[in-house]
């Protein structure tokens, strides 16, 4: 098992360690983990510091080593339609295993809160982030995997969480997933809301789809903040790609490496 999204307290809003972490995963029977700590920005520069230190990130997992358990390298990086140069200045920062683009902001926002949310019902705030999401794709093409491509459905703000249904928004929705095929990109099936909204981010129906349209590249991640979400339903996610696509992948040195399920 494997799990390819996780922040340690080198991350703004992680809780732990990077050793507790990685003793949680290998506690969970995991095979190998990568450490994917933010860099995000706020378009409006209203929020702290949200870009980890990359001395702190170094200290914490340069030497981090443990028996049976693979560590790997990685980073979020927060994706905004105009912020490709600085997404070129941070990929300068260190040697990455794996690069994660996500998507956390729509209309200046974050999407995490409230104010995102007034006056505009669940369908509309959906899609806007999808638009958003596009908008992003269309543009950046210097990350590895899009991250949790439906976030919106587990943020503490939505009025009635929900897997954002693929039916719903399906015109747009195949429009990203082209994007990443045509760029070569992967998919994210982060585990983060199956106990929050119901639903891997994305639902297994999204990752078919993807499989049809000739999407390849494909990891696992829990988002974990804190150690006891580590690895979570880490074993449910494996089944179900091992079902659409028999395999999961892994990254060293921005590679893929695809494991046999």
């Amino acid at each position: 098992m494997f799990d390819y999204h996780m922040h340690s307290k080198v991350s703004f809003d992680g809780h732990d360690s990077g050793l507790a972490m990685a003793q949680a995963a290998q506690a969970a029977g995991l095979k190998e983990i990568c450490f994917t700590d933010h860099i995000d920005y706020d378009p409006l520069g209203q929020m702290p510091n949200m870009a980890f230190d990359t001395q702190v990130y170094s200290q914490e997992y340069d030497q981090l080593e443990l028996p049976g358990l693979k560590i790997r390298r990685g980073m979020e990086f927060g994706l905004l339609p105009d912020n490709l140069e600085q997404f070129r200045q941070d990929l300068q920062r260190r040697p990455f295993d794996f690069v994660l683009g996500s998507i956390h902001f729509a209309d200046d926002q974050d999407v995490y809160f409230d104010g995102y949310w007034a006056n505009r019902t669940v369908f509309q705030a959906e899609r806007r982030y999808l638009e958003q999401t596009l908008a992003c794709l269309q543009v950046h093409d210097q990350f590895d995997v899009l991250a949790h491509l439906t976030y919106i459905s587990k943020t503490a703000a939505h009025p009635a969480p929900r897997p954002v249904p693929f039916g719903e928004h399906r015109e747009i929705i195949e429009e990203i997933l082209r994007i990443l095929v045509d760029k070569g990109k992967g998919l994210e099936m982060n585990s983060s809301g199956v106990d929050r909204c119901g639903g891997f981010l994305p639902t297994a129906d999204y990752f078919r789809r993807f499989r049809e349209l000739g999407g390849e590249i494909v990891t696992i991640g829990s988002d974990a903040h804190r150690c006891d979400r580590v690895g979570q339903y880490s074993r449910q996610a494996c089944e179900i790609l091992k079902d659409i696509f028999g395999y999961v992948c892994t990254f060293e040195n921005r590679k893929p490496i695809f494991h046999k399920l």
